[in-house]
């Protein structure tokens, strides 16, 4: 560990003021870094700001489109508890003034509490809003061989109309992966008749009355959203590589979805035709099929790629080792507890610009040069990287109640998916929690 003389302070860009963003600001700050926030939007939230627009291209794969950053929905809950989502400091608890109260709230609550946590820590006064990040670039000085390398950094303002170029010592990148949609690939599609579209341009369920749906996907937005629209479709077929190819299934409590497997072809008299054999004229595909890393700003001279939507090579998915640590990313990893895994990775980040970095880390970052094909789907695995991260900044890994609470939430949303949010046994894990969150949490909130 570095001496308290040998600590540095950084000029440190964040790009994204999402909660990754707010989140990596805050422990910069604390760390003594100088910290500058890039946000595209008018507020703080990222991917929870709730928006009526959608794209144009309602695929989202016209390079002209005006991109609209949020995929959210409005019948939108969470997917998880409310205990487990929020920071570890500041717990998204049940307040006084909550929009809603429930254990798995709607997306305003989340945004609110992330507007707190801004106005809280004091984060809006390092934020750029309406700046769009043009380009990220190495830059061509350095700072005289202390081992790390500066960046360029392009930015236009939308009101002032100004553009900016500036060097920082660091780029944190937490500009989120739920912006670029990933498609279903389907045999005679450039000859379908029907509409296609993508969940990120989804919205409310009303335009949709009367009509044969057919969704491809078997993830949460696929599940949501295939309920929402069968009260007002005439029909809903969900279609799934996950499921066997015989697969035709009505759905639970439903009387027009129907569960099949992934489809085949689809035809220029609008039909559709599935691996089961079975057939239906569609008006709408819906891909709710996910999203694509995507970096359109960043340029680093191929040490960092995506490719098969993997982002690497990447240290704990987070340091590309080549450019590290001036270079890093927050947010990468996906079927986790993502506002507390967003903490760790802060904290980690910005022990090491300070200079707490070991030899052992310098090593290890020389020694990864290479790009290796790694997922970023931790699952299970995701307590053992908290626990690894939490080692490396010097506290405890994730709390008992928080595993004991979060690893069930799958089983019980592949089993139940009308009722887990409402339905729960765990009463003494939030007991728990609230025992933890009664630390932290001021008369004021």
């Amino acid at each position: 560990m570095a001496s308290s003389s040998s600590i540095k302070s950084r000029h440190v860009a964040v790009i994204g003021a999402g909660a990754a963003g707010l989140v990596a600001a805050r422990e910069l700050r604390r760390e003594g870094h100088s910290v500058v926030v890039f946000e595209r939007q008018k507020q703080v939230g990222g991917t929870w700001i709730y928006t009526d627009h959608v794209e144009s291209d309602q695929l989202s794969v016209d390079p002209t489109r005006i991109v609209v950053h949020s995929s959210v929905y409005g019948s939108l809950r969470t997917n998880l508890p409310r205990e487990c989502m929020g920071f570890r400091d500041f717990p998204f608890a049940i307040r006084s003034e909550s929009i809603d109260p429930r254990r798995f709230p709607s997306h305003p609550e989340v945004l609110a509490y992330l507007q707190d946590f801004a106005k809280e820590f004091g984060i809006e006064k390092l934020i750029r809003f309406e700046t769009t990040v043009v380009r990220v670039s190495p830059a061509a000085e350095s700072d005289g061989g202390e081992g790390i390398g500066k960046w360029r950094i392009e930015s236009t303002e939308k009101e002032k109309k100004i553009h900016r170029d500036e060097i920082y010592d660091a780029v944190v990148v937490c500009n989120g992966h739920y912006i670029e949609p990933r498609l279903a690939e389907i045999p005679g599609i450039s000859c379908w008749p029907g509409k296609e579209m993508h969940s990120h341009n989804y919205r409310l369920p009303s335009p949709f009355k009367d009509q044969v749906v057919v969704v491809i996907g078997s993830s949460a937005s696929a599940v949501d959203i295939s309920r929402d629209i069968s009260g007002f479709a005439k029909e809903v077929h969900v279609a799934s590589w996950s499921n066997p190819a015989d697969t035709f299934i009505k759905q639970n409590g439903y009387t027009n979805i129907w569960m099949h497997s992934m489809i085949e072809r689809v035809h220029e008299d609008g039909s559709a035709v599935f691996q089961n054999g079975k057939t239906v004229l569609g008006d709408v595909i819906m891909h709710c099929t996910g999203y694509k890393y995507h970096f359109p700003f960043l340029e680093t001279n191929g040490e960092v790629t995506v490719d098969d939507n993997c982002v690497g090579p990447l240290y704990k998915h987070v340091f590309p080792p080549a450019l590290a640590p001036s270079l890093s990313f927050v947010g990468i990893p996906y079927r986790v507890l993502p506002f507390p895994m967003f903490e760790l990775q802060s904290k980690w980040i910005s022990g090491i610009l300070s200079g707490r970095e070991t030899k052992t880390m310098k090593a290890t970052f020389e020694g990864l040069g290479i790009p290796k094909r790694f997922t970023h789907c931790l699952g299970i695995d995701q307590f053992e990287y908290y626990d690894w991260l939490g080692s490396q900044i010097g506290c405890s890994g994730t709390e008992e109640w928080r595993k004991e609470m979060s690893l069930p939430i799958f089983l019980r949303k592949m089993k139940h998916p009308e009722s887990y949010r409402d339905e729960w046994e765990d009463h003494h894990l939030v007991d728990q929690a609230y025992q933890d969150f009664s630390l932290y949490i001021s008369t004021k909130r």
